[in-house]
């Protein structure tokens, strides 16, 4: 219906005692720009911006807006940064000021990023103090008049306002830090300070917060620490968030005390913490105290039905007291919230094979190589579990696949070289007990099945050099000096 709106549209703005004509032609450019036709969208723009008094700041300062947003939408930032510096010069608002951050941040001009973002926290909201929805006194009908306004329209618009300008904020602050030539700590303090002298003082905290968590992907543990160490005396959300992390690094760490330490610290200041009490269900789960480990993750799932990590674990928990049944309960349940994970799915596979339902294992496995088709670990299994239920052409299949990818694995090698030496294929054989020596060369197992090889070949002469060579190697053998015996005396008959 577009053609038709701007058809309308024009036959009302030629007509000269239409004193509007500035507003339609805003919408005519906002027609234009959803269809992309980014000239005219301007064009139009700037035709109503003409014709609208400065007297009207908001509404000049939102068509600006537009045609930054246009010029943003064509790649032409240096023109979209011209309209928004305007903006924050008359009237500035968080949503130009942090479009202009991000156009600084497409040109490539990162100081200015930095004044763009001391503007941005310098702009007013308007907001009302919180305060007044503190009743002054007890007197009743005051309480209700303030229970009545806390949840209007006007109070949700507000807080929508100030979660706005804070998620700009915030990420403004994320933008900034890696983009530029310094240090990201030194950075990030920067932005960090301007916030603390700001009217968001409270978001200093979450941004220092964030800065431990980009150390912490950075793998810089020791920054990270020392930075989550400063909130064990802030607010007790904060402390708890600090201390659960602080946990889960000292996991990773593998002190598991300090782990402990933290979850304790972080379980204290929020017990409904459920990312603590999975930590602290880990610090005992390593402790081999599998009951109580079950305990705090069972825990942790009351407060959060759907967190994942407890659930998991809960499972490998069951598992290892046998609790299959309950196990099996916990992976079918994260399986119904993580559909496509493969490690659930092979976590049923081994469940209900230690059960002794294989074809309930196998069924499982194949959904796994149906998200991982090249993992040589789960083609062995699916290789075991065929050769369990008997079928050997099947296992072949699935343990040369898995030689294929990860030739190194021993257990497949020994298999494929047993069946082939149980097939007469000794020759093929040979070839897989070479790669096993080759990976394990103090193992005298492998060196004497591959002589076995030889001699079963018919090959006595190559038989006899491999038997000499471990017997060099390992004249203690008793093995290989009775084969090296019965070898010579096969090699004597043959030559009478």
């Amino acid at each position: 219906m577009h053609p038709e709106a701007l058809s309308s549209y024009k036959a009302i703005v030629k007509n000269k005692m239409f004193s509007n004509a500035g507003r339609l032609k805003v919408n005519m450019g906002n027609i234009y720009y959803k269809q992309k036709n980014y000239h005219k969208a301007i064009k139009f723009y700037r035709m109503a911006l003409d014709q609208i008094s400065n007297a009207h700041k908001d509404m000049r300062s939102k068509i600006k807006h537009n045609i930054a947003v246009v010029f943003i939408a064509m790649g032409q930032y240096s023109d979209a940064i011209t309209s928004l510096e305007d903006i924050m010069s008359e009237t500035p608002n968080i949503t130009a000021g942090f479009n202009l951050i991000l156009c600084y941040h497409a040109a490539g001009d990162r100081e200015k990023m930095k004044k763009a973002f001391q503007k941005l926290i310098s702009v007013p909201l308007g907001i009302s103090d919180e305060d007044k929805y503190i009743p002054p006194n007890d007197d009743t009908s005051s309480k209700m008049v303030i229970e009545a306004i806390k949840n209007d329209k006007l109070s949700q618009m507000e807080r929508d306002l100030k979660a706005r300008a804070e998620k700009y904020i915030t990420t403004a602050a994320k933008l900034i830090c890696p983009a530029m030539d310094a240090s990201f700590a030194s950075e990030f303090d920067w932005c960090v300070d301007m916030v603390k002298n700001s009217q968001y003082v409270q978001l200093a905290n979450d941004l220092e917060f964030h800065k431990a968590m980009t150390c912490l992907r950075q793998k810089d543990h020791n920054q990270a620490k020392e930075i989550l160490k400063t909130f064990e005396k802030k607010d007790s959300k904060m402390k708890s968030a600090a201390a659960t992390n602080l946990s889960f690094i000292y996991f990773q760490e593998k002190d598991f005390d300090q782990a402990d330490k933290y979850a304790d610290l972080a379980m204290s200041a929020d017990h409904y913490n459920p990312a603590a009490l999975t930590n602290k269900g880990n610090t005992v789960f390593v402790k081999q105290d599998y009951e109580k480990a079950a305990e705090f993750y069972k825990e942790a799932l009351r407060n959060d039905s759907l967190c994942t990590e407890s659930l998991h674990n809960l499972g490998l928990a069951y598992k290892r007291l046998n609790h299959l049944e309950e196990a099996l309960d916990c992976f079918l349940k994260l399986h119904a919230i993580l559909k496509n994970s493969d490690q659930v799915m092979y976590q049923l596979a081994d469940i209900y094979e230690l059960m002794g339902d294989r074809q309930q294992a196998i069924k499982w496995l194949m959904q796994v190589i149906c998200v991982t088709p090249t993992d040589p670990h789960v083609l062995a299994k699916l290789g075991k579990l065929h050769n369990d239920e008997g079928d050997k052409s099947q296992a072949l299949q699935y343990y040369s696949e898995s030689f294929r990818l990860f030739p190194c694995k021993i257990d497949v090698i020994e298999w494929l070289g047993v069946h082939y030496i149980e097939s007469q294929f000794f020759e093929k054989a040979t070839q897989y007990f070479e790669r096993a020596t080759l990976i394990q060369p103090t193992q005298v197992k492998w060196q004497l099945m591959e002589a076995s090889c030889y001699r079963k070949s018919g090959n006595y002469q190559k038989a006899l050099e491999t038997y000499k060579e471990i017997h060099r190697k390992f004249p203690e053998n008793v093995d290989c000096k009775v084969s090296l015996m019965f070898l010579k005396k096969d090699v004597q008959a043959n030559c009478i």
